[in-house]
């Protein structure tokens, strides 16, 4: 590995000692702890755009999750940075994320918005520190503390005063260690192409209107003069296979310069360095332009935007009805209420799944449901 990266022999611990584990790296085993865990396995049920009932096909948030360390990894193998620290990251990094993806994200935390509001992110650390329940010696997975620091990949001042040394980067204007940084950028390029590749599987993005984005046009007309009868799901899939990869390899190259001159000798350089890894400020424009377009087309587009409203008022239905009632909770829930009730009510509904919490909202609101 490069002398930047971050190694496990020198890793800052876990919060709870533990025996080293053979056979594997310390990271191996938050990875495969991250794995095995209830909220990794729940992500299967949980969706981004599309509603987790809407279709067999479409990807969710494990599907998103597998996508994003496969790439993720491949750039830090190439780059000489930790694999295994990378993978890790990026099977946690949506843990935290509520059913109904960013529309039950926003609901809740309007409703959260007075008793200091709701944000995946911090919802992703709170899982593998606090709400996962296996081990006899501790809440928790109890990861090593460079896979936590990694997950928050943003946090405001006064929760990363509460939150103590896993968010002093924030206060100290450190940025993230690299395997983080790549982690962020694999997270973006996964969820762009396969938001479009949904977006035409689904119908509501025609052919016409993706051409319309230089980066998809690029690589829609190389396909074509490559494979002049190909079409359908081939097609497709052929064009954003190619976008994908002119992304990586954009962001290898940039990135490889970027170290190149900054020239950093271990991981205090990099986190005080400027941002390492990046795309070319060509390819960022081109990739800017992919996002606008789907928030524009995909997004906001009308049957998108109902589904939205419905899973909306799912989300803040049941959150007020825990609360004239916390009693209406699961035993364990209502237990840590006593703590903090709307907490309790938020870790509860962000723990659901898309079909859970449908079905939830029907047991407390439709006569007869149970």
């Amino acid at each position: 590995m490069a002398p930047y990266a971050v190694s496990s022999t020198n890793t800052r611990g876990r919060l709870h000692p533990e025996k080293s584990p053979e056979g594997r790296t310390e990271f191996e085993r938050d990875r495969d702890r991250i794995i095995h865990s209830a909220a990794f396995r729940r992500l299967e049920y949980k969706t981004q755009v599309f509603v987790n009932t809407e279709g067999d096909l479409y990807r969710t948030r494990l599907t998103h999750s597998l996508e994003v360390a496969q790439i993720a990894r491949s750039i830090s193998r190439n780059l000489g940075l930790n694999e295994e620290l990378t993978e890790a990251v990026a099977l946690a990094h949506d843990l935290g994320h509520t059913p109904f993806g960013h529309a039950g994200q926003d609901a809740l935390n309007e409703c959260m918005a007075p008793h200091g509001g709701f944000e995946h992110n911090l919802q992703s650390l709170r899982v593998v520190d606090e709400l996962e329940e296996k081990y006899a010696s501790f809440n928790g997975l109890n990861l090593c503390f460079e896979t936590r620091e990694s997950i928050l990949k943003h946090c405001s001042r006064p929760n990363a005063e509460k939150l103590g040394e896993v968010a002093d980067r924030f206060l100290s204007n450190r940025r993230p260690v690299l395997e983080a940084q790549v982690t962020n950028l694999a997270d973006e390029i996964a969820y762009n192409n396969h938001d479009i590749d949904d977006g035409l599987r689904s119908g509501l993005i025609t052919l016409e209107q993706a051409a319309e984005v230089p980066l998809f046009k690029i690589h829609l007309d190389r396909v074509k003069t490559r494979h002049p009868n190909i079409e359908g799901r081939r097609l497709i899939h052929e064009t954003v296979r190619g976008i994908i990869n002119a992304l990586v390899q954009d962001l290898l190259h940039e990135s490889e310069r970027r170290i190149q001159a900054m020239k950093p000798t271990c991981v205090a350089d990099v986190q005080l360095a400027d941002k390492l890894i990046g795309f070319s400020p060509e390819m960022a424009e081109l990739n800017h332009a992919l996002k606008v377009f789907l928030r524009k087309a995909l997004y906001q587009h009308y049957q998108v935007l109902r589904a939205t409203l419905k899973a909306r008022r799912v989300v803040q239905e049941l959150f007020h009805i825990f609360m004239d009632d916390p009693r209406l909770l699961p035993p364990q829930f209502f237990q840590r209420s006593e703590a903090d009730i709307p907490r309790a009510i938020a870790d509860y509904i962000a723990g659901m799944t898309d079909r859970y919490a449908m079905k939830e909202h029907q047991r407390l609101t439709v006569p007869g449901v149970q």
